[in-house]
Formats: structure tokens, C-alpha cells, sequence
């Protein structure tokens, strides 16, 4: 079982799906030391709820930029599976889509399912590698990216953030 504060696990010259790129790449997560990271696991390729989170993750993209945040996805589909959805209906997704074909990485992370996909899970993991933030749901559920981002941006304070607390507002100071 996974621990906050605990390294997140490691994952090692993965392949993935990248638009604009003419072959797949080679994903590290060691690859964005220094750097927050939200990794995001979605069940398939080609369904109805995962589009919309990865096109809402596509959309605030920048804005997590601006807190050195890349984003990484992730489902046990193929490479191929990706390319060939992500080309026809998602073009506006820069960021790299891992193919966890092993599933090494789903179950590292607690979120295979019994029937080869993954869970819809969410990872905040910081620049040192530690895990800082995550969240489970149902699969039926869309994830609010909104609040992926709030809590890149509370995890950055360093401090105590209450409930709903924004940028720009008073925090409870240091934990």
C-alpha cells in the first residue's frame, strides 16, 4: 500500500503516445525530477467519461504549467490504441498518454482492476519524487481536474490550506 510522503513508484522507459511526434517516446518518471508531476490513470481508449477529463486536463494545461506541474496519463492500452484515438477525436492533448500494456505501473499504483484496466486514478507527486496527493474513484465518475489543480497549488504553499481555500487566500500557516 502506498504512503503519502513515500516515494511514488518508479517507472522506467515506458513507451507512450505524444501528438506531434513521429515515433512513440520513452517515459521516465525520473524524467521530471525537479518538477510536480499529476499522473492520471483512465480505464480505455475510446469510451465516454475519460474524454472529458483528458480534454479538461488539455485545457488547463498551461495552468499547471505555471506551477511546474507536467501531466502524465495513463490506461492499459496500447501505444497504438492511443494513437489511433488520440489522432481522430483528442488532438488538442499534448501531453504524453502512457501504455501500461504489462500493467506494472496500474498495479504499482494500486489501481488495476480485475478486468485489466485501470481505476480512475489521480497522483500529485513532488519534485522530489514523494507522493503527496492522490484520490480513487469510480469509474462512472469523472475526476474534477479543477480540484487537481487547487491541490497542486495548496500542496505548493508549504502550509495548511482549509477547505475550498484558493490562491490569493490566508492559509492556516505551516503544518
Amino acid at each position: 500500500m502506498m504512503s503519502l510522503r513515500q516515494q511514488a513508484p518508479e517507472f522506467d522507459k515506458t513507451i507512450a503516445y505524444q501528438a506531434g511526434r513521429d515515433d512513440f517516446v520513452r517515459v521516465s518518471l525520473a524524467d521530471y525530477r525537479k518538477k510536480w508531476v499529476v499522473l492520471f490513470f483512465y480505464p480505455r481508449d475510446f469510451t465516454f467519461v475519460c474524454p472529458t477529463e483528458l480534454k479538461e486536463f488539455a485545457r488547463l494545461e498551461e495552468e499547471f504549467e505555471k506551477y511546474h506541474t507536467a501531466i502524465l496519463a495513463c490506461s492499459t492500452d496500447s501505444e497504438w490504441s492511443h494513437k489511433n484515438w488520440f489522432e481522430r477525436d483528442l488532438a488538442m492533448v499534448k501531453y504524453p498518454i502512457v501504455a501500461d500494456t504489462t500493467h506494472d505501473i496500474s498495479r504499482a499504483y494500486g489501481v488495476l482492476a480485475a478486468d485489466g484496466a485501470s481505476e480512475r486514478g489521480t497522483f500529485i507527486i513532488d519534485p522530489e519524487g514523494n507522493l503527496r496527493w492522490f484520490m480513487v474513484s469510480d469509474n462512472a465518475v469523472g475526476r474534477s481536474v479543477k480540484e487537481v489543480l487547487r491541490a497542486v497549488q495548496a500542496l505548493q504553499t508549504g502550509e495548511r490550506c482549509p477547505v475550498e481555500w484558493e490562491p490569493g487566500q490566508n492559509t492556516l500557516g505551516k503544518g
